[in-house]
């Protein structure tokens, strides 16, 4: 039995993780999806001071408080600075690393740092928060979720984003967290331009899934076959 702890992104919450947990479940693993502080059941702890710091100590406490080990670490979009910043303080408890979609940093970077494009969201608000992108036409919709339905149910659990989150840098410079194993999942369904990618350094597990941003909602089974490659 694996632990899979399932880290959602930025103005998302636990619950987007509805439709994978109980197939990992299932397979006869434990799951957890916890939402970060300012999102889902902590929306009311939204405000200025919510960093990145705040959700990697989400995060990293979690493992901590539960005792758990061996744990597969899945960090969706943003989260991929989460999941970077809790190896490095809890590396021994990681048994991989899943960055889904996400940002990959280095030791010291920003998510502006590592997706530039960021920056753009920072200018446009006049405060410390900065709303959930709109939705597009197809094949983007919201973020990459073009079912009417879904969109629906997507846009309730949907909450602003603090700016300090991408403006705060990640510490990722403990060597046992670079020996940790790592899986990148890309999805290449749908993206807008300004999305690029770092290349993946050589010896790193990638693979795709041919749909948009939230495949956890648009193609659960069949990333759940990708979290259990990871795990095995």
């Amino acid at each position: 039995m694996a632990t899979f702890l399932l880290v959602h992104g930025a103005w998302h919450s636990g619950r987007s993780w509805d439709r994978v947990v109980p197939l990992l479940e299932s397979a006869g693993h434990r799951v957890l999806a916890p939402s970060l502080t300012g999102y889902g059941d902590k929306a009311h702890l939204l405000g200025p001071e919510v960093g990145l710091g705040t959700h990697v100590e989400d995060v990293a406490g979690l493992i901590e408080s539960e005792r758990l080990d061996g744990v597969v670490l899945v960090g969706h979009s943003y989260a991929g600075m989460v999941i970077s910043g809790v190896a490095n303080r809890v590396p021994e408890r990681i048994a991989h690393l899943v960055f889904l979609d996400a940002m990959v940093p280095e030791d010291g970077e920003t998510a502006v740092d590592v997706l530039p494009v960021t920056k753009q969201l920072i200018d446009a608000v006049d405060g410390w928060r900065v709303p959930p992108m709109p939705e597009q036409p197809p094949p983007l919709g919201l973020f990459g979720v073009t079912d009417p339905d879904d969109v629906a149910w997507l846009r309730s659990i949907l909450s602003d984003h603090p700016v300090r989150c991408l403006e705060e840098p990640v510490r990722f410079d403990a060597p046992a967290a670079r020996t940790i194993p790592r899986t990148h999942i890309h999805c290449v369904g749908g993206r807008p331009a300004a999305i690029t990618r770092r290349p993946v350094p050589a010896g790193e597990r990638v693979r795709e899934l041919p749909t948009g941003h939230d495949c956890m909602i648009t193609m659960p089974a069949e990333l759940t076959g990708l979290l259990l490659e990871a795990a095995a």
